[in-house]
């Protein structure tokens, strides 16, 4: 019975992804072409779930509603529910043995480190964290790669790690820094300590000469500040409405599972940002992916005043002249960014397409068995390399 209530609902919602098509049908004739022959005939005939707007989302749901045995679905919750408790009770058991031997062990005067306690408490934690669907604090590449650990949790650094962080900083002190060297020790990775004046060079934000950095600085962020009051406003326009609502529904999808990119004033933060970059450069406007791209630039230039956990960091803390200018150095470190690729985000995105077609030749000379693969089975470069390239690997 639940198996015939789940067929016959997918089978009347044709705008649900993953929905089953009839013969005959126009979307069943164009899935059974043999391959797009374009760009904007790829674009059409593929659908993401992202895609679904309100009005479908919310017909979406009530037929769901209607077409769900309630006696298949409170039997479901119940098993749900005996499951999750057996789980409970396990890991209860796991985690009291663990604390045991802890205890024995520093009875024994063996005292484990922070990491050690909270790796063995995690470990019993694993099968009850897969039936959540948001963890609490999930293992995040993005900001643990960029923030590294806080000053006080760093391990002792190696003499090689001294000695390239020295140069860093004789090339940042120097009166004119030479942008090509510092182009060259950062290929291999930034210290922490410097990685934010660095990312301001190499991005073309501030000057290579010493004496001028201070007063551009000051320019730029005015610079800004002038663009929000000039703006900012507009974007209750009629002919805006499009964008802000675009931007204000990716907002929350950027990051979902960090606490950092959830707090109101951090998203209010990267609204005016993206907004602001979206009225100056017309030719592209807003595009989707563009609000990751502001993400490392914020954690990198808050990480600047934040030694702690910068996942959990509460922005508000900071005063305000302080956000304010990590948000100015994080737009125009993005506006320089994007200035190299717009033609990513102009109309049929042409530099992704050059960029996914690189990257199929790359792989016809460097793994041709996979190259062949895909071939065989009609598998397109761009139906996965798309959004690589859209957010530069973000995600």
């Amino acid at each position: 019975m639940a198996s015939e209530n789940r067929r016959q609902f997918w089978k009347r919602n044709s705008k649900v992804p993953g929905s089953l098509l009839k013969e005959g049908s126009k979307m069943y004739t164009q899935s059974k072409s043999k391959r797009a022959s374009s760009f904007h005939e790829f674009a059409k005939s593929t659908s993401d779930a992202w895609d679904i707007g309100d009005d479908e989302e919310e017909e979406f749901m009530s037929v769901a509603s209607q077409g769900l045995n309630s006696k298949v679905a409170m039997a479901t919750a119940a098993q749900v529910i005996q499951n999750h408790n057996k789980l409970k009770d396990q890991t209860g058991e796991k985690m009291h043995q663990s604390e045991s031997i802890d205890e024995s062990k520093t009875n024994g005067k063996v005292i484990k480190s922070n990491s050690e306690v909270q790796l063995s408490k995690s470990s019993g934690r694993i099968t009850l964290q897969k039936q959540q669907s948001l963890p609490s604090r999930p293992v995040i590449p993005l900001v643990a790669r960029i923030s590294d650990q806080n000053a006080s949790g760093a391990p002792t650094m190696t003499i090689r790690e001294k000695s390239r962080q020295e140069k860093f900083r004789q090339l940042l002190t120097s009166a004119h820094t030479d942008l090509e060297e510092l182009r060259k020790y950062s290929w291999s990775g930034v210290p922490r300590e410097v990685r934010s004046v660095t990312w301001r060079l190499l991005s073309g934000y501030l000057p290579a000469n010493m004496e001028r950095r201070e007063i551009t600085l000051q320019r730029k962020r005015e610079e800004y500040f002038g663009f929000i009051e000039q703006y900012y406003d507009s974007r209750n326009e009629e002919h805006h409405q499009d964008t802000y609502r675009q931007i204000h529904i990716d907002i929350p999808r950027t990051n979902p599972l960090i606490p950092l990119f959830q707090q109101p004033s951090v998203q209010e933060i990267f609204e005016r940002i993206l907004f602001i970059w979206a009225i100056r450069h017309p030719a592209s406007g807003y595009v989707q992916g563009i609000n990751d791209l502001v993400t490392p630039f914020f954690v990198v230039f808050l990480s600047e005043h934040v030694e702690e956990d910068v996942e959990n960091f509460d922005v508000t803390n900071l005063s305000e002249a302080v956000q304010r200018n990590i948000e100015a150095d994080s737009f125009w470190c993005m506006s320089k960014l994007l200035d190299g690729i717009q033609d990513n985000y102009t109309f049929a995105q042409p530099g992704i397409q050059k960029k996914v077609k690189a990257l199929e030749e790359l792989i016809s000379r460097i793994d041709e068995q996979v190259h062949i693969h895909f071939r065989k089975y009609e598998v397109e470069y761009l139906q996965f390399a798309f959004r690589w390239m859209n957010n530069l690997l973000m995600r």
